[in-house]
């Protein structure tokens, strides 16, 4: 029995499913106009969650796209977590009222800490993921448009000692590039942090990649581009499901 969960991406922008290639978004590609009709395809496909982020929302001040969220909600099955435009306790609220199953903690883990802690005083530890985009080790905000100089173990560290389980972890320099996954990086969190739920998430190509990143004990994995380009088939995904 496999134990890692396979959960596909779905990006937004303007109420579209788009890819960026390297969080870069002069370089977005449209995949599907109607987002509710995609996660439908993924819930057929057998998937349990959905890893939905408000790219608009990442570029703002908060959440942008979260209609489009009640609607997959009501609609399929799917547990949606939800990232982008959290950046207070508000808009973790408003996400949270809109159907969210979690709240995804990224730019505001940074900038705000004490917003975080408030969110996990309100809403309980299990409902908050720590997000951490990372390029060349170094942590990218607001959309992947800022970069800054804090070390990112010590950022992991604070929040473990805050109780959050769960981190989704994106190397930007792979993310939409189908290369192959940061196997070294995540290895590295895992070992300095064996309690933490690390999701990983940028350059998933093949099966085999599945393959390596349950091997290092991974427990989650964010697949994008290589399900809306069906690189890594319908059949290739039921067949892992099955085995989950």
């Amino acid at each position: 029995m496999k134990s890692m969960e396979i959960i596909p991406a779905m990006d937004l922008i303007a109420g579209e499913c788009v890819r960026l290639e390297m969080g870069n978004y002069s370089r977005k590609k449209i995949y599907e106009r109607d987002p509710l009709k995609q996660a439908v395809k993924f819930e057929k496909m057998g998937f349990k969650t959905l890893h939905m982020v408000d790219l608009d929302g990442a570029k703002g001040s908060e959440p942008v796209n979260l209609e489009l969220l009640e609607k997959i909600v009501s609609k399929t099955s799917l547990a949606v977590q939800f990232g982008g435009g959290i950046k207070s306790v508000k808009s973790a609220e408003r996400a949270f009222s809109a159907g969210a199953k979690r709240v995804i903690a990224g730019s505001i883990s940074v900038t705000n800490p004490e917003v975080v802690n408030e969110m996990i005083a309100k809403f309980g530890k299990d409902k908050i993921v720590l997000g951490v985009d990372l390029y060349e080790e170094k942590i990218a905000i607001n959309g992947w448009l800022d970069r800054v100089d804090n070390n990112f173990m010590e950022l992991v560290s604070y929040y473990v000692n805050r109780g959050i389980g769960s981190i989704v972890c994106t190397d930007i320099a792979k993310d939409g590039m189908m290369k192959g996954p940061s196997v070294k990086l995540y290895q590295k969190l895992i070992k300095e942090f064996p309690e933490l739920t690390v999701i990983a998430s940028g350059g998933i190509s093949s099966v085999e990649d599945l393959e390596l990143l349950s091997g290092i004990n991974i427990k989650g994995v964010i697949v994008g581009k290589a399900l809306y380009e069906e690189v890594i088939t319908d059949n290739q995904i039921k067949k892992w499901l099955q085995n989950e």
